[in-house]
């Protein structure tokens, strides 16, 4: 896991002893000084949004989709960049239970030759991280996005209406309800278009800023020359 730059490890239900007597490899003693102990698969995974699960197959009767470690990886990956993921690896001697399969959304399988399937624990879950962090680009991540706030949001339209009545998109409907109502729709969709953008908080901003430069040069435009 250190090798690799995957840092969170969690157990469920270790031989208290050996785990806590364990001694790690140079350079991953903070991954096992780290790693936090669970009473049950549903705890550990709790707020991962994708579960995988590893098995080597043999003759299970299995309930999932079961991808190779290739697309596997690659779809891992493209889930990490908006949320946490869990693998689950088994004992070496039984893999995971049923029980434990229940809890994930897809299977994981590492290609290896039929005559042996099962793999050392430490090198299974090595092939697969290596496999995960390959690829050059999944080292890049992704740029933090904070949504523009809905108060945000509501100034942004409110401006944008201004704009549009200047420019006689919409029409000025000031004391009249009938001609209000008939200019609702259009309004709300404008909204609703807003909204869809899926602003962030700085491009809210900064559109925020274009549309009072717009409204302001074009109020100065308007104004009779002396």
């Amino acid at each position: 896991m250190s090798n690799f730059g995957i840092e969170h490890l969690r157990v469920v239900n270790p031989f208290e002893r050996a785990f806590r007597e364990a001694r790690s490899a140079v350079g991953g003693a903070e991954v096992l000084a780290r790693a936090t102990e669970f009473t049950s698969v549903a705890d550990a995974v709790a707020e991962c949004t994708l579960v995988v699960g590893t098995t080597a197959v043999r003759h299970r009767d299995l309930q999932h989709s079961l991808r190779r470690l290739e697309p596997g990886a690659r779809a891992i990956r493209k889930h990490l960049s908006s949320s946490p993921v869990a693998i689950l690896f088994g004992s070496e001697k039984f893999g995971l239970s049923n029980e434990d399969l229940s809890h994930c959304h897809w299977l994981l399988r590492i290609p290896t030759r039929e005559e042996h399937r099962s793999m050392n624990l430490g090198q299974a879950v090595a092939v697969c991280l290596y496999e995960l962090v390959r690829d050059p680009h999944a080292a890049v991540k992704p740029e933090k996005h904070t949504s523009a706030a809905a108060g945000d949001l509501e100034r942004l339209t409110a401006l944008l209406l201004d704009a549009l009545r200047s420019s006689g998109y919409l029409k000025s409907v000031a004391g009249d309800s009938q001609k209000r109502r008939s200019a609702a729709p259009t309004e709300e969709k404008i909204r609703r278009l807003v909204r869809r953008l899926h602003l962030s908080a700085v491009d809210a901003e900064l559109t925020l800023g274009i549309l009072r430069q717009i409204l302001w040069k074009s109020r100065q435009d308007d104004k009779p020359s002396n």
